[in-house]
């Protein structure tokens, strides 16, 4: 059984990739079982660079095929902001609903149609010798006036989904890895066969 690290040690992002690759012969594990490797810095300046970084250091560090994702939203109202400074948005340490309600006190004058969003996110995959191949996903919504719902993480509770009348915090977790931005780049790599070893092309 081949092994894939999942590059990151967010328990959410951990156990929303698993679910995703649920049903495939994959030993999986995550850089929460390698306490020993150095922190990544996150230098770069899209989600594709910063995936790329996460990536390739996983893949060196453990030895194994890695994979990463940079994602984060990018809301059109403040100039794609908070963009690659999603997870840093109310500064370092600051809680989920730190950020949500700094974002929504950002849009507090903003009309409910100039309220639009996306989640974007950029899967990497990357072997030991640190060839590469890149995914991404997209999911477009509104942000809303509250936070509402209790499933899933991060700016989940304030992004709505018109097509389901929901935020996606609301949705269950099997209809929100249908369609989230992360479930979108994470099937795209599925098809790729570098996911279960083979070659890649580089990056």
């Amino acid at each position: 059984m081949k092994t894939l690290v999942i590059a990151t040690t967010n328990p959410g992002k951990v156990k929303e990739i698993s679910r995703l690759l649920a049903g495939l012969s994959l030993n999986i594990l995550s850089l929460a079982d390698f306490p020993a490797i150095p922190q990544v810095e996150e230098t770069g300046s899209t989600f594709t660079e910063n995936a790329i970084i996460k990536a390739r250091h996983a893949a060196k560090y453990t030895g194994e095929m890695s994979l990463a994702d940079d994602s984060g939203l990018e809301v059109d109202a403040l100039d794609g902001k908070p963009g690659i400074q999603s997870s840093r948005f109310a500064g370092p340490g600051a809680t989920d609903a730190q950020r949500n309600k700094l974002l929504l006190s950002l849009l507090k004058d903003t009309p409910d149609e100039k309220r639009t969003a996306r989640f974007h996110c950029v899967v990497a995959i990357a072997s030991p010798s640190g060839e590469t191949q890149i995914f991404d996903g997209v999911c477009e919504g509104l942000i809303t006036r509250e936070p509402r719902g209790a499933h899933g993480f991060g700016y989940d509770p304030v992004f709505f989904v018109p097509e389901y009348g929901k935020t996606m915090a609301e949705l269950p977790p099997e209809v929100k890895n249908e369609i989230s931005h992360r479930a979108k780049a994470v099937k795209a790599s599925l098809c790729f066969g570098s996911f279960f070893g083979a070659e890649a092309d580089s990056r």
